[in-house]
């Protein structure tokens, strides 16, 4: 019972804050903006909600953009150049710097244990300085009561006054809404506080009345508390009826105040006003007073006259201490109100004339705006005396709750307490360098009895003054007047003390009456964490008696913590110590504590602890009955039994005497299903048996210790022992130490359990802690699987008979409890070996004990039949369907796999998982196994065949497996369910990384592979919609933006993928289109031709049915999501045409990548076409049809002209290597591939091109790059011979111009072969441009079956016939010569 710092909200956003109060506004329009939403943004309306939110996204969008910042906001103490007040309430924190402030009010939230915390989030942002050049110098948030009779003390509302540098001080509403704005100075305002009413704990004392008080370096006014509260009130319903009418006004009362003039002192900067003197001058006092006052011939009066004390620190004197006696000065009263009402009412006509069109005149309302107020003149108030120190200079002060005293901070790093009533310093500390000063008050703490005896005695109080260093980052707590130092706290550097030293105004005597006013006297504030922290002191740490019976006892207890935390301490010395230190405290609670640090200490030995409580239960029982304390008697009385209990099961592990179990028909069935699941169960051990790292102190073999046991046990009032559950391994803990010495074999087990039921635990619990043990201690139990099922039989069947395991009444036609308790462990275990193991123990006892009653009940022959059997039958049967999963799921992946976690099942998890929970966990480990479609599909074909012929050829271990897992599931892993979840899990997979381009084109393969069409058709469309299009999408608009393929970069800035993923991903999206226009062409017969034309999906019949799918009998009771076939099987139909339009598209984004071609590829589509792209493909769309712009054809036909040459310019490149055919990346992305050709002649159709125009051009091109003979099987399907005959010829005169008058190995035979050409070949040869052949040494063989073509394909009486004769005879002739 120490001091303490306790977190009791936490700010949200503080980023936020910083950044917005920090970031250099510049643009006026925004300030105007801001000043208009702060005057007029009221709660009552809904546009104000829009407004309030508008500014506080303006402030953040401005903050993001702006580019110059403050560096204090960025790191350091940004909070200490802020002006920052916290409600007494704690429910609004305001943050203020210059011109701008943010406004945080408490929200509660509900974390994950579900405990309800208060957090303080942003509520409004903006900036409150209306005069040019003002900023915020002081600020205070100020609770107001309400007035309503139910009222307990919540307030109504909250006010923020805040102080400007221009000396107006202005009161605005929780959400930023101005209410008054009053000029009572034309000086800065340096300082606001605020005194509220309080209940006076001593007669004598005089009430003090609830003022505001406001500092100028000259001046001091202030604010009587009635009249501010009834103007605010006014101002508010004022601001909420203009809102609500928009015409209407109504003035708010005036504010009396006063303003004193303060002289005599050269420099001001903080002030307290203590009020009335708190207590009545004696007639000694009074003549002094007025002695010292008016001199020697002064007259006294009888009676002193009433006056308010003000004390201010800064500099000449350092202190000043003035009087204002009552009636020197007549209150004021403010004609401002009047000026803001109108201000108001023009301001809000000035922006509804913005909505409704009118106009008005901007100078009118500039001169209103200028006009100020008229400023009263100060009443003179002379400083009666001070604390005079001309070097020092004071910076704060902070006056104590009972106004009695005040801390005083000053340059040289001191704190002064300061004796306000005599006027003298009376203790100084140093070493605190810009301190910040709070006080707390914590009243005596009272029993029931005490309170009721002392009902009309006032309760002490004891006071404490709270210092923060934040040069040293410490926070001190001292006793008041002369006391220690009671408590220190590490904190950060830069955190902010929150003191305001008031509560609610409007409160008085009679109001008050009932009320609980829950308020936060003291806060530290973090700005790092965000943590708002309230410091916690106990009454006791006051008293400096050191008599103090409760001061000696804490004592006690400190000096036994340090020696429990001390690591050394022999048994015998914690024995003495511990008995010492329990017989000499007094009070009970600090004695029950001393014994639960005692019990709880983690090394204390068993028999010091039953030491120790025995010693100080005899000492108890001794007492007279009347005076000792029932709950510490108890508590002795309760752990001795608890003690006791361990112990006795510490000597049962540790004895000699071991049951034997005897053998009975029930084991031997056992021993029958432990020989058929042996072969999965070895396998199963050898993969969970793998060495892993672990600790000593987490070692099964360890002892428990006796804190751990007594900590989970209690003790009810009929006498029973209640096992609490605290945490999963004290629960395992408990279980190892009760349980497993009996599952060894090495304890009896009828001893333990009767000892166990002697102590009162409940048989539920003991099988819970049991079977938790069992599951959780797989590993050891299957290396001796056969004695550990034998005396787990042994252990239920005992617990069984124990009374209230099971009921007497149960009918074995209904569902046990007991058992019931057992299957739904088993079934929730992620252990699947021992979960069936005990499975089959439990269905065998249950079956006995049922057989049992029966016979018992019907003495007949017959078998009895339970529904408890049936259950424990599915059961079993789903334990070993699941036992074969997670044997599969456990074998270790290949390395370089995907590096995803073991998938943990048990029969809840499969049934919550749905229909295709069983399927989705084995696409996960074909995943984790980079298992390829092709090797998946072999092996489920080997599944089908091992049914058929009954054999199992040996296989390796992951399809060996996966065999035997798909004979236990032929539904749920059919092979169109489990391709279909492969292809889901790969493009999920591949949606997290798009660079492993792999994963989307074996999801392709996966999704090939899936027998039923409409299976195929819904994962499809789902494909398309959920991971594909918006792809898709970016890369079409980004080649449209940048008119070629996108460099790397650019791809993945708006894809999300490199260059080389982008390209197979657009090769895996073709694939995934093709393959939904087959399916939709299977589907349906009236199917519509490749073109584009109108045609709607939904009006075809369908010829395939739909599958239907079902599950096994025994997981017949999945609940959870739907799987993906069931989702597939859902889907809508595609409209075929728009699919096709996607194909075509994706086909040329395809191309336009894997050759690096320049194109626009929606500026080859006209606006239909672009309109229809990226539309849901379920839809109906106005789709190109009719004559096409023939500018579009060019561009078509120019594009596919190209990509050919880039194909024939990519097969004869012998620079890159062959690409790997086990690659479905290159197999898609391959320029090299020979599908090619045959894609862009069916493109050309689809784009309504000439596809000859196509053909001529791919021939031209293969002779070009001297592929002849690929050129000639081209060349067999063009049907326009004459314009390829032409081509060609010009080709072929290339060709022999290059041999006969450009090749540099001209020889002689050649030169009298030019010479005896005829003139006008000669010319024609002379006139050709080799240099456009990309191959131009070609045999002359391949020239001459060329031109032998050309003789084949022109016509006798072509224009150029008799060229290609003398071409003829040229090529001969050089072949001869050759």
């Amino acid at each position: 019972m120490s001091c303490s710092l306790l977190e009791f909200c936490r700010l949200q956003e503080l980023k936020t804050v910083r950044d917005y109060l920090f970031h250099s506004h510049k643009t006026e329009p925004n300030e105007e903006k801001n000043q208009t939403d702060n005057e007029l943004s009221w709660d009552t309306s809904d546009w104000e909600s829009a407004w309030d939110s508008g500014e506080y996204n303006e402030g953040k969008a401005t903050s993001a953009t702006v580019v110059e910042e403050d560096t204090r906001g960025q790191s350091g103490p940004w909070l200490q150049d802020c002006a920052v007040s916290l409600s007494p309430c704690s429910d609004l924190l305001v943050v203020a710097r210059e011109q701008k402030a943010v406004f945080l009010s408490a929200k509660w939230h509900t974390d994950d244990s579900g405990r309800e915390e208060m957090t303080l989030d942003v509520s409004w942002t903006g900036i409150l300085s209306t005069e040019e050049g003002e900023c915020v110098n002081s600020c205070i948030c100020i609770p107001l009561a309400s007035q309503k009779r139910s009222s307990t003390g919540r307030p109504d509302w909250t006010c923020v006054v805040v102080g400007f540098s221009s000396g107006y001080v202005r009161f605005y509403t929780e959400s930023g809404v101005l209410l008054l704005a009053q000029l009572l100075h034309e000086d800065p305002v340096l300082r606001l506080k605020c005194r509220t009413y309080e209940i006076p704990r001593h007669p004598g004392v005089t009430e003090q009345h609830e003022e505001l008080s406001i500092l100028y370096p000259a001046a001091l006014v202030t604010i009587d508390g009635f009249s501010l509260f009834q103007s605010l009130r006014a101002c508010r319903n004022q601001v909420a009826r203009a809102a609500a009418a928009g015409s209407d006004t109504i003035q708010p009362p005036p504010l009396a105040y006063k303003k004193w003039g303060l002289q005599d002192m050269d420099t001001i900067v903080d002030h307290s006003s203590v009020g009335k003197s708190v207590m009545t001058l004696c007639v000694f006092d009074q003549m002094k007073n007025a002695s010292i006052l008016g001199g020697f011939n002064a007259s006294v009066k009888g009676s002193p006259p009433a006056m308010s004390q003000y004390i201010t620190v800064g500099g000449g004197p350092y202190t000043g201490f003035y009087y204002a006696v009552e009636g020197s000065s007549q209150p004021l009263l403010s004609h401002v109100a009047l000026a803001v009402a109108s201000k108001l009412t023009s301001a809000l006509f000035s922006v509804a004339s913005g909505w409704l069109g009118w106009n008005k005149n901007k100078n009118e309302e500039e001169v209103a705006q200028k006009q100020k107020p008229k400023v009263e003149p100060a009443t003179p108030l002379g400083i009666r005396f001070g604390l005079p120190d001309s070097r020092r200079h004071g910076e704060s002060i902070c006056l104590s709750p009972c106004n009695t005293l005040a801390g005083v901070t000053d340059d040289f790093g001191r704190v002064t307490l300061l004796d306000l009533a005599r006027g003298i310093a009376i203790r100084m500390w140093k070493g605190y360098r810009d301190a910040q000063l709070a006080w707390l008050q914590v009243p005596e703490e009272r029993s029931n009895w005490q309170s009721s005896v002392s009902a009309f005695h006032p309760s002490r109080h004891a006071l404490f003054l709270v210092i923060y260093a934040p040069r040293r980052g410490i926070l001190e707590v001292w006793a008041m007047q002369q006391g220690p130092r009671v408590g220190a706290f590490t904190v950060g550097k830069h955190c902010r003390l929150l003191y305001a030293g008031y509560r609610l105004m409007g409160v008085n005597s009679v109001t008050s009456q009932g009320w609980q006013l829950h308020t936060q006297q003291v806060c530290l504030l973090d700005p790092i964490t965000g943590a708002l922290r309230t410091v916690n002191i106990p009454f006791h740490l006051a008293l400096s008696d050191k008599k103090s019976e409760r001061a000696k006892d804490m004592h006690l207890l400190k000096r036994l913590t340090a020696m429990l935390k001390s690591r050394e301490v022999s048994p015998d010395m914690f024995e003495n110590e511990g008995k010492s230190v329990l017989l000499d405290i007094r009070h009970p609670s600090i004695k029950k504590q001393a014994l639960e640090s005692l019990l709880s200490h983690k090394n204390a030995p068993i028999s010091c602890l039953i030491s120790i409580t025995s010693t100080l239960y005899d000492d108890l029982k001794q007492e007279d009955s009347n005076e000792v304390d029932t709950t510490l008697l108890q508590l002795c009385c309760s752990q001795l039994k608890l003690l006791q209990v361990y112990t006795d099961i510490q000597q049962l592990h540790s004895g000699a005497d071991i049951e034997s179990c005897s053998e009975n028909d029930s084991l031997k069935d056992i021993e029958v299903e432990l020989c058929r699941v042996a072969p999965t169960l070895q396998r199963y051990a050898q993969l969970t048996s793998r060495p892993s790292v672990s600790f000593a102190q987490d070692s099964h073999d360890s002892p428990l210790p006796a804190h751990i046991f007594l900590a989970q046990m209690e003790w009810e009032e009929h006498g029973a022992l209640k096992v609490t559950r605290r945490s999963e391994t004290e629960w395992n803990q408990l279980g190892n130490f009760l349980f497993w010495g009996c599952l060894c074999g090495k304890s009896p087990i009828q001893k333990v359990c009767d000892t166990l039921q002697q102590a009162g635990i409940c048989p539920q619990q003991l099988l819970c802690l049991l079977l938790s043990l069992w599951l959780q201690r797989e590993k050891a139990v299957l290396q001796k699987t056969d004695e550990a099922v034998k005396n787990l039989h042994t252990l239920l069947i005992t617990l069984s008979n124990m009374k209230g395991a099971v009921e007497e009444s149960w009918d074995p036609q209904s569902i046990s409890p007991w058992w019931q308790q057992v299957r739904s462990m088993c079934i929730q275990s992620h252990n699947a070996a021992a979960a069936l193991l005990a499975s089959f123990v439990a269905h065998r006892a249950a079956k006995v004990s049922i057989t049992s009653r029966a016979d018992s009940q019907l003495q007949s022959e017959w078998e009895a039949v339970s529904l408890e059997l049936e259950q424990w039958v599915v059961c079993v049967r789903q334990l070993e369907d699941v036992l074969v999963l997670q044997t599969l799921l456990l074998v270790a992946p290949p390395q370089g796999a995907a590096g995803t976690p073991v998938a943990q099942c048990s029969i809840k998890s499969l049934l919550e998982g749905g229909t295709g929970g069983i399927a989705d966990s084995v696409s996960k480990w074909v995943f984790r196994h980079n298992l390829d479609p092709e090797r998946l599909k072999a092996v489920l074909q080997k599944s089908e065949d091992k049914e058929a012929d009954g054999k199992l050829k040996d296989e390796e271990l992951q399809g060996e497996l996966l065999v035997a897992l798909c004979q236990r599931f032929p539904h749920s892993l059919s092979p169109d369910l489990l391709f279909a979840h492969c292809c889901w899990e790969y493009v999920v997979q591949w949606n997290k990384g798009p660079e492993e381009g792999r994963y989307l084109c074996w999801a392709v393969e996966h999704l090939k592979l899936v027998s039923s069409p409409h299976i195929q058709l819904g994962i499809c469309t789902m494909m398309w919609s959920t991971f594909i299009v918006k792809r898709f999408s970016a890369a079409a608009f980004l080649m449209e933006k940048v008119g070629k393929a996108p460099k790397d970069r650019l791809c993945r800035r708006d894809v999300g993928m490199g260059d080389k993923a982008m390209t197979s991903f657009l090769g895996c999206c073709v694939q995934l289109l093709q393959i939904l226009m087959e399916v939709t062409e299977v589907l349906h017969k009236n199917r519509c031709p490749l073109s584009f034309i109108s045609y709607y999906a939904d009006s075809a019949v369908e010829e395939v049915p739909a599958p239907e799918l079902s599950v096994e009998e025994v997981w017949c009771g999945a609940e959870g999501p739907a799987s993906i076939a069931e989702l597939a099987l859902e889907q809508r139909g595609v409209h075929y045409p728009l699919v096709q339009h996607h194909c075509l598209l994706g086909s040329l984004l395809h191309a336009a990548m894997t050759f690096n071609l320049k194109v626009k590829p929606l500026s080859l589509f006209d606006n239909k076409g672009k309109n229809a792209f990226f539309r849901d493909l379920t839809s109906i769309q106005l789709m190109p049809s009719g004559d096409i712009d023939p500018g579009l054809v060019s561009l078509r036909q120019e594009f596919l002209l190209r990509a050919l040459t880039s194909w024939v310019q990519a097969i004869d490149d012998t620079s890159t290597l062959p690409s790997d055919s086990g690659s479905l990346i290159l197999a898609s992305s391959d320029p090299k591939a020979d599908w090619w050709p045959s894609l862009c002649l069916e493109l050309g159709s689809l784009l309504q091109l000439n596809p000859d125009i196509l053909r001529r051009h791919l021939v031209c091109e293969l002779y070009n790059q001297g592929l002849d003979l690929q050129a000639e099987e081209v060349m067999l399907e063009v049907e326009d011979k004459d314009v390829l005959g032409s081509q060609l010829l010009v080709l072929t005169g290339q060709r022999l111009s290059y041999s006969l008058l450009h090749s540099q190995s001209q020889t002689q035979a050649a030169m009298e072969l030019l010479a005896r050409l005829p003139p006008t070949l000669c010319t024609w040869l002379k006139a050709m441009d080799p240099s456009e052949l990309r191959c131009p040494l070609v045999p002359l063989v391949q020239t001459s079956r060329l031109v032998g073509r050309l003789i084949e394909i022109l016509p006798e009486n072509h224009a150029q016939y008799s060229l290609t004769l003398h071409l003829l005879e040229a090529v001969d002739a050089l072949t001869t010569e050759d």
